[in-house]
């Protein structure tokens, strides 16, 4: 069996991957352009592709078996013509619902706590040549009896939801399908879920139910002092609307994801005017070291099972 890994680099070359080895000879690029693909693939029976783009031209021109997706995501791969050629596409789910929700509360602790401007207080020399022991300019808030309102209420909504429940936080959420019932949240419309909550987090799939599902209209709803993020997929916000937004009120944005990324230049979230409002991280939600281990074992387990 020949392995090919089309976008080793987005693993991280922190995490060994040498467990591919004991299933055939292994081939891997750091990186692979559009015009690359095709060249690198063409003797291959096994492809690992993380955000390479795998088409029927692809298919067709080569012998590959099996398309291993190392994401949970699966739109980089032609799936209907995959199932015609009866070539198998596996992706990877749930491993990395831990680390996104940790990453989520890091952003909420990051603005409540006011970090940034305590370090820089310190680190300026300025306690020092206090007169009192203790700096309290900016004003910090217990995240106890808070309202979280979780956009999408699948495995990491879940994890996220329990573990503010243990922050004796009050949950409720919103249902981007309309079809998500649990019992254990106050299910409410996104309109009130963004008019009460302190802290708004999105964890839903991107579809045509939530494409510019926040927008200029709805987030003014949002109360002042309120947390909003997304960890979900960018396109759920509206960047534009966003940037607007912060710049009109005083609202805090966590955002993990961005509708094209890398994140281009003319992105209207880096040009904001209050930054202090907005913390925007390069898409690293997923990727806990545990993760990408969780994601290369269930992809050499992908690869046996299909193997034996």
């Amino acid at each position: 069996m020949k392995i090919v890994i089309l976008d080793r680099a987005t693993l991280g070359f922190d995490v060994d991957i040498s467990v591919f080895e004991k299933y055939g000879t292994v081939i891997s690029y750091d990186f692979t352009k559009k015009e690359e693909t095709q060249d690198r693939i063409k003797d291959a029976d096994i492809v690992l592709t993380n955000k390479v783009l795998i088409t029927k031209e692809h298919m067709d021109n080569s012998n590959i078996q099996l398309i291993c997706i190392t994401a949970t995501g699966m739109n980089n791969v032609d799936l209907e013509y995959a199932k015609i050629k009866k070539i198998e596409v596996k992706n990877v789910a749930g491993y990395s619902t831990s680390s996104v929700v940790q990453v989520g509360f890091s952003m909420i602790f990051y603005f409540v706590q006011k970090l940034n401007y305590y370090k820089n207080y310190v680190d300026q020399g300025k306690w020092q040549k206090s007169d009192i022991f203790t700096h309290i300019d900016k004003p910090f808030f217990e995240l106890d009896g808070k309202k979280v309102g979780i956009i999408g209420l699948g495995e990491i909504g879940r994890n996220f939801a329990k573990k503010a429940k243990a922050f004796d936080c009050e949950v409720m959420y919103y249902s981007t399908s309309g079809r998500n019932s649990n019992s254990e949240y106050k299910q409410v419309s996104l309109d009130e879920l963004l008019k009460t909550c302190d802290i708004i987090t999105i964890h839903a799939p991107l579809n045509d139910d939530t494409k510019d599902l926040l927008n200029y209209e709805n987030m003014k709803n949002i109360k002042d002092g309120a947390i909003l993020l997304n960890l979900g997929r960018g396109g759920i916000i509206n960047e534009a609307d966003l940037a607007k937004i912060i710049d009109e009120k005083e609202i805090y944005c966590g955002i993990d994801v961005v509708s094209v990324e890398p994140i281009l230049d003319s992105n209207p979230l880096l040009s904001v005017k209050n930054k202090e409002q907005l913390l925007l991280l390069p898409h690293i939600g997923w990727s806990s070291v545990e993760a990408r281990n969780r994601l290369i074992e269930m992809v050499a387990q992908n690869i046996e099972d299909f193997i034996f």
